[in-house]
């Protein structure tokens, strides 16, 4: 890596500051090129991350900005190479303008991920803190911001670390006394090593069952809003973003089709899915519509059943029937009593799941509301950082586990160590591939290819 990338590392809109870093040999020469300290001097002459004050000016000598301007020398800083940063004022066109200069000096676009990627490559990060980096920038709740954060200060490297130093020192108990048999080595008695064994074969099983809340924790819970036509469904779903997402009106059957966002609720992040009325129909438009609202239920972590109680229904009403029904039978279920603030008409039976009332004019129950989503999914007693969040991830701890597992099974059948140690190698070749210590180049540019540019 011996080129120099650079990029905006904020966004494209108009904001009070924009950032442009770079990272590569030629970095700290093309800051000198650019940007003028008013304390006199150039940025070579100034300390690691210190912010200096300066004029910023164009290869021809046309100023650009005052700005700020800080370097890191590698190997201590992010990437491991040296860097420069310019902070600007949040000008679009100032930043692009900034961009076209460092490339006439030599410095080319970064791709999406390439900073990280370097620190990485560079052993500045694993490859577990470097995908938390991504998810820390995705994060939509606060428990996946502390997770993320835990991930990118080695939580997960520390654990597995560990792991995988435990393995390594019995492999390398057993080759010494295999190849050096005339030295003073201990005897190697693979018995001594099953309590170990299987501390860390739980060790990886509690770790791999993390994997289903860190899933629902990024992509948010499948949450499906369920009812009647004009039950109140779609007045819900703008309730809880806060503003008009779906239309309403008093004709039934007016949304036709799922509508999906995203909303923290309870600090849970839920992925919403208003769904169309279920009633039977003739238009063939409208059932394709309520046959999508079924199979939201069924596939739905969280069934939210509304039920216009400001309307009577009869006793053997099947629509309201399915309704509550779905609520009941979903792995958690709420059934929300709309238009709460119109007067009640209707009382509902006693069910097995909460029932709240609702008025998304008011806001009235929405409070409550989040604080049920709260209790139905409350949140982890895992450390944040040691919950897995990938599927990437995942399949690495999951074929440790398989490998470990096995040698537990041919513990347990006498086998010669070389044959259980194959296992042993194979477990460890798997969390390799989790901290990154031993990962195929397509599979690594595959992630970064996840990350924006700039970062």
């Amino acid at each position: 890596m011996m080129d120099t990338i650079a990029a905006i590392a904020t966004g494209q809109q108009v904001a009070a500051i924009g950032i442009v870093r770079m990272s590569g040999p030629q970095s700290i020469a093309i800051a000198d090129r650019l940007f003028l300290p008013y304390g006199g001097g150039a940025m070579r002459d100034q300390p690691d991350r210190k912010l200096v004050f300066g004029k910023l000016q164009s290869t021809k000598g046309e100023l650009l900005d005052i700005a700020l301007c800080t370097i890191s020398r590698g190997p201590g800083s992010y990437t491991g190479e040296d860097t420069a940063e310019f902070q600007c004022h949040g000008s679009p066109m100032l930043l692009q303008t900034l961009l076209r200069e460092l490339f006439l000096l030599g410095a080319r676009q970064a791709g999406p991920g390439e900073f990280t990627k370097r620190a990485f490559l560079n052993g500045r990060m694993d490859l577990s803190a470097a995908e938390a980096v991504i998810d820390l920038i995705d994060a939509e709740s606060e428990e996946a911001v502390k997770n993320a954060a835990g991930q990118l200060g080695g939580a997960i490297h520390r654990k597995v670390e560990r792991i995988y130093s435990e393995l390594t020192d019995m492999s390398a108990h057993f080759h010494a006394v295999l190849d050096y048999p005339d030295e003073d080595i201990e005897e190697f008695e693979i018995g001594s090593y099953r309590q170990s064994l299987q501390n860390n074969l739980d060790e990886l099983n509690a770790l791999l069952k993390t994997f289903e809340r860190g899933r629902l924790m990024n992509r948010g819970i499948p949450a499906a809003i369920i009812g009647l036509p004009n039950a109140g469904k779609s007045s819900l779903l703008n309730a809880l973003l806060g503003y008009d997402r779906a239309i309403v009106t008093e004709i039934p059957g007016t949304t036709r089709d799922t509508v999906e966002e995203r909303v923290s609720l309870g600090g849970v992040t839920l992925r919403l899915i208003d769904t169309a009325g279920i009633r039977r129909s003739e238009d063939p438009v409208e059932q394709l519509g309520v046959a999508r609202s079924r199979q939201a239920a069924e596939n739905a972590e969280l069934v939210l059943a509304v039920v216009d109680a400001s309307e009577t229904y009869d006793a053997d009403d099947a629509g309201l029937k399915e309704v509550l029904c779905a609520a009941e039978e979903a792995k958690h279920g709420i059934v929300v009593l709309s238009k709460a603030d119109l007067p009640q008409r209707m009382s509902i039976p006693k069910l097995g799941v909460p029932v709240l009332a609702v008025s998304s004019r008011t806001g009235e129950g929405l409070e409550k509301l989040g604080e049920t989503v709260a209790a139905l999914f409350p949140s982890t007693e895992v450390p944040a950082g040691e919950i897995l969040t990938n599927a990437r991830q995942a399949e690495a701890v999951a074929r440790a586990v398989q490998s470990m597992q096995r040698v537990m099974d041919e513990l347990e059948a006498g086998l010669t160590p070389d044959i259980i140690l194959t296992e042993v190698e194979g477990a460890m070749t798997a969390l390799g591939e989790l901290t990154g210590a031993s990962i195929r180049e397509d599979v690594t540019n595959r992630i970064f290819a996840r990350f924006c540019v700039g970062k």
